[in-house]
């Protein structure tokens, strides 16, 4: 019994020079923050315009920090393509719609205009992301039914969703990123289904200039760099 062999499905669906499917998945966005150690190194930062915040002035020594604290689950759709390089490498193309919220947690009460009824010390940024990631997938050799691989490349991303000019912090819409992962094939009697785990890393500086004079400027000018991180579960159908 242990040395049979099982029935291979779709024996033949590696052969194909090119073919397309689609994805399924849910993500976690997050972000990567670099801090100015005291608000007054910030180039930007007026010591003639002092802001009063949650009844304290904050003056140029003023230590201001901000995370995401917790991690929201997003969803991602998507459309595959996959170009056959050799037996053991692919090509993918793999552009689609991610939907993901993120929450800054700063040291001091959030102030907004536009959101009276916000008095905790949460900002929430939402985003729709347009995916344009290009990978290079390795694959080990065929188990029966069963094939995992490693998969590397970059991704270029467009942020679709409404930044208003009032937004406490306002990201620009375009990134770039480097992503890697891996994952299993399990070829199925009708399609193959591939479960890959993927870690994509920002590259470039997404923060933009501060709001309105009319908002608080702080909880921008506390931060120097902030870059946007994603962790992929996709689920593709080929």
């Amino acid at each position: 019994m242990a040395q049979r062999v099982l029935l291979k499905n779709l024996t033949t669906f590696d052969d194909k020079r090119l073919h397309f499917g689609f994805t399924l998945g849910v993500n976690a966005v997050d972000f990567h923050i670099d801090h100015y150690n005291v608000i007054g190194e910030n180039p930007r930062f007026d010591p003639s315009k002092l802001e009063r915040i949650g009844g304290a002035t904050l003056d140029s020594i003023s230590r201001i920090r901000a995370d995401v604290a917790t991690v929201i689950p997003g969803f991602t759709v998507g459309i595959v393509t996959n170009l056959r390089l050799s037996d053991s490498f692919d090509l993918r193309f793999l552009p689609g719609m991610s939907f993901g919220e993120r929450k800054l947690t700063y040291n001091i009460p959030i102030e907004d205009i536009t959101d009276s009824q916000n008095k905790g010390r949460s900002y929430s940024i939402k985003s729709t992301f347009l995916d344009f990631p290009l990978l290079l997938k390795y694959k080990s050799r065929r188990m029966n039914n069963q094939r995992p691989y490693i998969i590397a490349g970059g991704a270029y991303r467009i942020d679709i969703s409404k930044t208003g000019q009032e937004d406490l912090v306002r990201l620009k819409p375009f990134s770039s990123s480097i992503e890697a992962g891996m994952g299993w094939d399990a070829y199925l009697q009708f399609f193959r289904l591939s479960t890959e785990l993927k870690f994509s890393f920002g590259l470039n500086n997404i923060l933009d200039n501060g709001p309105k004079p009319t908002q608080p400027q702080v909880y921008t000018n506390a931060i120097s760099r902030l870059a946007s991180n994603m962790f992929i579960l996709s689920f593709h159908f080929e």
